[in-house]
């Protein structure tokens, strides 16, 4: 069962992921280093691991602001969305003012969805899920031939049960790293430069129809949820389920499940 261990970064609340193959893993992967460098280099540390490579969702500031001083002290490459390079590559320019400041990085590897990595012992599929950003990728991990554990971890590593109190397991399916596709009860917003409430829609509706109602999901910003309890109850999916309910093949997933 993979360990995925939270960080709320910076003042927009931003989730880092620690994410291993499981608890005694010591090489890791780092998804989405928002702010708080130090702060999660000393996290790496405590913990006894190496980062092997830094994946990046989307560029939005807050989720790519720690990218260059943690690539530069671990030396681990970082793998970003080949639609939003060129804002890694001038990070200031995208920056809303009152923030940062933060350093540029110019990405070792360029991903625009489809791609299988096998990077610190996981297998990682790359999701091309637009509609928060042009180039937004969702991570789906797991630890090969194993289930996925749902634990999450707040603070500096202390593990605890994810967003209602639940523990959840995800048995046969890869944990999802959604970046700001899906959150607890909402979704990403769609008011920013690239961002389309259509597009984020088909986005979310490929994740349900694809994994299964007890994926476990990590996103970008608040608690932990699962594929099933957002499908049953987020208010921004009405959409999708009225489509659903009307539609008369059974489907598979989260849809087909509900």
């Amino acid at each position: 069962m993979i360990d995925v261990r939270a960080f709320t970064v910076g003042p927009v609340q931003e989730n880092a992921y620690l994410v291993r193959a499981d608890a005694q893993a010591t090489r890791v992967l780092m998804i989405d280093p928002g702010e708080e460098p130090q702060r999660l280099l000393d996290a790496v540390v405590a913990l006894g691991v190496q980062i092997e490579a830094i994946l990046i969702t989307h560029c939005h500031f807050d989720h790519v602001g720690a990218v260059a001083p943690l690539a530069r002290a671990t030396g681990a490459p970082v793998y970003c969305p080949e639609i939003e390079l060129s804002v890694l590559a001038d990070i200031t320019k995208w920056t809303m003012p009152g923030f940062g400041p933060f350093e540029s990085w110019q990405a070792e590897h360029a991903i625009k969805g489809g791609e299988r990595l096998r990077l610190a012992d996981m297998d990682v599929e790359v999701l091309f899920t637009p509609g928060h950003s042009p180039g937004h990728v969702t991570y789906a991990i797991d630890r090969a031939n194993t289930s996925s554990d749902g634990t999450a971890a707040a603070g500096d590593g202390e593990r605890i049960a994810s967003g209602d109190g639940e523990s959840h397991r995800s048995v046969g399916q890869p944990a999802l790293l959604s970046g700001d596709v899906l959150f607890q009860g909402s979704v990403g917003r769609v008011d920013l430069p690239g961002g389309d409430w259509a597009t984020l829609e088909r986005s979310i509706g490929m994740l349900m129809s694809r994994f299964e109602r007890d994926t476990v999901v990590y996103p970008g910003h608040m608690g932990v949820t699962t594929l099933g309890r957002e499908w049953d109850a987020n208010p921004f999916l009405a959409e999708l389920r009225a489509a659903a309910m009307g539609s008369a093949p059974a489907q598979t997933g989260a849809q087909g499940q509900r």
